[in-house]
């Protein structure tokens, strides 16, 4: 397969019809804008099957930056959609094989490890509760999603104490702050 009927395939796909496959080809930006419209399109599907034949032919591109930001993209989309942990690691572990397409180490282990922060925080909205052991093997990234977005004060407090960043640190203490119970 070339680059052109892969790109021309997505897009067919994803019933894109305004991307000018010859423009995509000539221009990286064009192309990575039409990944990122197959990803939402992607993403939106009930159906999980194709998945993995689209990131295989995403990660084909020669752009490994735009493939992997649309990659990314597209496990944040799952990940923020899945029912739990367990449906998240299965539909992972089926996009983890073809993530040596990519020539560039530090791309693979990116992906990986924002599959592993995922499934730390879809845990975690699971019930697990987390041990400051746990939380300092996630990415800043995902501890400070969680000092945001949590609404466990358990979570909230061992983020406060424990975060990577004084950053996050202060966003989880004036969270967890803003959740006790006020007193008049």
């Amino acid at each position: 397969m070339t680059l052109r009927s892969d790109v021309a395939e997505l897009l067919a796909q994803a019933a894109i019809l305004d991307v000018d496959v010859e423009h995509a080809m000539t221009d990286g930006h064009v192309r990575s804008a039409a990944y990122q419209r197959v990803v939402l399109v992607t993403a939106a599907s009930h159906s999980r099957e194709r998945d993995r034949a689209i990131v295989a032919t995403i990660l084909r591109d020669p752009d490994e930056m735009a493939s992997k930001t649309a990659v990314v993209a597209l496990v944040d989309r799952i990940a923020m959609k899945a029912p739990g942990p367990a449906e998240f690691r299965q539909w992972s572990a089926g996009l983890l094989p073809e993530l040596d397409r990519l020539r560039t180490q530090a791309f693979r282990e990116f992906i990986r490890r924002r599959i592993d922060d995922w499934h730390f925080r879809l845990s975690i909205e699971d019930g697990h509760l987390p041990t400051p052991g746990e939380l300092a093997q996630v990415t800043d990234w995902m501890q400070r999603v969680l000092a945001e977005r949590s609404t466990s004060p358990v979570v909230l407090a061992l983020l406060a104490e424990s975060g990577s960043t004084k950053k996050i640190r202060n966003i989880a203490k004036n969270r967890a702050g803003s959740r006790e119970p006020r007193t008049r």
